[in-house]
């Protein structure tokens, strides 16, 4: 089971990917995906188009979304998997989460005004498919489009980042909720790309004891913004919490991500892969 071509971690429309289910889903399939779940930002509104289309495709699928929480003052993401779309107490924790998103973008507009950008708000909004949903990334695409930058990355080296300019933080969910409402929805809860977060040793240590106290299953091993030692390192940390493992490229736009749908490295066979938890939840 740890050799599927499982990719459970990417974007549409519907948060701040570039392309709609369907798009994805023959994307996923073109690249040999044989279990997908589409993980939009706090957001299910996509999930029974993205089942459609994986079915369409001849793919498993599995229900996903990627809920943005507070820990120890960072942002931290854990993608829930497997759980029921229809659940209300999951919908109405995703709309509190959501809530926040507007006046954050109006003042990291306001920010970039005082530095000569004017018009952001706006701006952003032309690549929002869901007002709701308003990011940074859409601030970035934003910037590139008028030339402020060349690309994405100098974006979040420039602005947008704890410092610079358009920088705003944003007080999401908690951990417990997260992963309350994600397993009382019966899905399997995972943290997504961990070494990406900006935690000391003891910080993460106390992620993954809490996450894992809450009732965590697991963790992404192989993502698209790990690397080779990171993927062991975390392969290691899932052995030790005793937490199967995930495998996501955190596609967003053919343009903007380093690694495509579906081409990733497997998981080591010496790991629980999340799916096995999930069986009977893969449609």
């Amino acid at each position: 089971m740890s050799i599927l071509n499982a990719d459970l971690h990417c974007h549409s429309v519907v948060s701040d990917g570039t392309l709609v289910p369907e798009e994805l889903a023959a994307r996923a399939a073109a690249n040999g995906v044989e279990l997908w779940a589409l993980t939009d930002h706090d957001e299910i509104g996509g999930q029974h188009r993205a089942a459609a289309a994986a079915r369409a495709q001849g793919m498993k699928y599995l229900t996903g979304t990627e809920i943005s929480v507070t820990f120890a003052g960072e942002t931290v993401h854990i993608v829930g998997l497997g759980f029921d779309p229809d659940d209300a107490a999951m919908k109405q924790g995703l709309t509190a989460t959501r809530g926040g998103r507007e006046g954050r973008a109006r003042e990291m507009a306001e920010q970039l005004a005082r530095v000569g950008i004017h018009g952001a708000y706006e701006g952003a909004l032309q690549f929002v498919g869901n007002p709701e949903l308003i990011s940074r990334t859409h601030f970035a695409r934003f910037l590139v489009e008028t030339g402020v930058c060349k690309e994405t990355s100098e974006v979040f080296r420039k602005y947008l980042i704890e410092g610079k300019p358009g920088y705003v933080p944003h007080r999401w969910a908690s951990l417990q909720h997260a992963v309350r409402w994600i397993t009382q929805a019966g899905g399997a809860a995972v943290i997504a790309h961990p070494a990406r977060y900006k935690f000391t040793a003891n910080e993460e240590y106390a992620l993954f004891t809490e996450f894992k106290a809450h009732g965590g299953q697991a963790v992404e091993v192989v993502t698209g913004s790990h690397t080779a030692a990171e993927a062991v390192r975390y392969a290691e940390t899932a052995r030790e919490f005793g937490l199967a493992a995930s495998r996501g490229s955190d596609f967003h736009s053919p343009e903007e991500s380093h690694t495509d749908l579906g081409k990733l490295p497997y998981l080591s066979g010496e790991l629980t892969p999340v799916w096995e938890l999930l069986a009977d939840r893969i449609q």
